[in-house]
C-alpha cells in the first residue's frame, strides 16, 4: 500500500482543512478510504442502535495537485485507515500558510499520515515542518463495514433554511428538552418543534422550496456511480413495506398530499452537532425525512458532498 499527495494552492489546502475540520465535530474517529478518485470519511453508526451515519467525500482532483495511491491489490484498488480528524485538522492549521504540504502513509513507529509542509522563509534555507499522525489501517475482511449508505425510500425532500439560523433555534430548544421533532411537507414547509409536560413550542419555515424529481434523480445516479466503482458498493437499497407513500426510485411519491407532514423524533444534541460543525458553506443543503425512522442530511459543494443519517427516537 502506498499514498502520498501534494497541495500547493493556497485555497485548496484552506478548503480541505475546513472540510477536515466539519468532519472532526461531528466524530471522534472515523474511517478514511482512499481511492484514486476519491478521499471518503465514513462514520458507521448502527442506526438500529440509534447511531449516526456519516459519508463525507471529496474529490481528489479538486483538492490535490499531485495524488498516487496504489490499494492492497489491482483488484481491491483502495486504502482504509481508522483516523481521529481532530489530530488532521490540527496538523493542517498550523501550516496554513504554507508553500506546499504533502501527505504520505508511512510506516513509524505505528502507520502514520505524515504531513509535510514547506514553509515561506526570507533566506535560502528552507523551512519543513513535519507532522506524524497516527492512524490504523483496517484489514480487507472488515471492509464491508465502511459500505457507502444507501439512499433511503423517503417520504419528504425539502431544502434546509440557512443552516446558521436553523443553529440558533436548535441551539436555543435545546435548553428546553433532549428530543426535537423535524417535519416537513412537499410544499415547502418545515417545523422544528418541541413538547414536553411544560411547554410547546414549534419553529415554522415557509417557501424553503423541494428538490425537484430531476435534481434527486441526479443526486441518487451520482451515489449509483461513486458505488458502482467502489469495491465497498452498497447496492440494495432496503425494501420498501407494504403501503408505503415512499416511490420505489427513492423519491416522494408523487401521489402524496402535498400539505401533509413526514416527521421524525431525533436526540437534539445529533442535530445540534451537525449544525455546530459545518464550515463548508455549502451551495445546496437538503433534508430527507423518512417518517418515523430517519433524518437523512445532504450538504453539497463544488467538490464536497456530505451525508449525515440520524436516526428517530421513540
Amino acid at each position: 500500500m502506498k499514498f502520498r499527495g501534494k497541495i500547493v494552492d493556497v485555497a485548496c489546502l484552506n478548503h480541505f482543512t475546513r472540510v477536515i475540520t466539519t468532519v472532526s465535530r461531528l466524530t471522534k474517529t472515523c474511517v478514511l478510504r482512499l481511492t484514486p478518485d476519491n478521499l471518503l470519511f465514513v462514520l458507521s453508526g448502527k442506526v438500529a442502535d440509534g447511531g449516526v451515519s456519516m459519508w463525507c467525500e471529496l474529490s481528489q482532483a479538486n483538492f490535490f495537485d499531485e495524488y498516487q495511491m496504489e490499494g492492497v491489490s489491482s483488484e481491491d484498488n483502495e486504502i482504509c485507515l481508522e483516523v481521529t480528524p481532530e489530530n488532521l485538522s490540527r496538523a493542517l492549521k498550523t501550516v496554513q500558510n504554507a508553500k506546499a504540504v504533502k501527505v504520505k502513509l508511512t510506516k513509524k513507529h505505528c502507520p502514520c499520515l505524515t504531513i509535510a509542509a514547506e514553509l515561506p522563509t526570507l533566506s535560502s534555507v528552507s523551512r519543513v515542518v513535519t507532522h506524524d499522525v497516527p492512524v490504523d489501517v483496517i484489514p480487507r475482511r472488515l471492509w464491508h463495514e465502511f459500505k457507502e449508505p444507501s439512499m433511503p425510500d423517503f417520504d419528504v425532500s425539502v431544502y434546509l433554511p440557512p443552516l446558521k439560523t436553523m443553529k440558533n433555534v436548535v441551539d436555543r430548544m435545546k435548553n428546553l428538552s433532549n428530543f426535537l421533532v423535524m417535519e416537513a411537507n412537499l410544499s415547502g414547509e418545515m417545523n422544528l418543534k418541541i413538547e414536553t409536560d411544560l411547554v410547546s413550542v414549534t419553529t415554522h419555515f415557509k417557501d424553503l422550496g423541494n428538490p425537484p424529481l430531476r435534481a434527486l434523480e441526479a443526486l441518487v445516479l451520482d451515489l449509483v456511480c461513486l458505488s458502482s466503482s467502489s469495491s465497498l458498493a452498497s447496492t440494495d437499497l432496503p425494501p420498501l413495506p407494504p403501503g408505503d407513500d415512499a416511490s420505489q426510485d427513492g423519491g416522494p411519491s408523487q401521489s402524496r398530499d402535498p400539505e401533509a407532514m413526514a416527521q421524525a423524533r431525533v436526540d437534539i444534541r445529533k442535530l445540534q452537532q451537525f449544525l455546530m460543525g459545518q464550515q463548508v458553506n455549502p451551495s445546496k443543503a437538503m433534508c430527507n425525512i423518512v417518517h418515523e425512522r430517519v433524518v437523512h442530511l445532504i450538504l453539497l459543494h463544488e467538490d464536497v458532498s456530505l451525508q449525515y443519517f440520524i436516526p428517530a427516537v421513540a
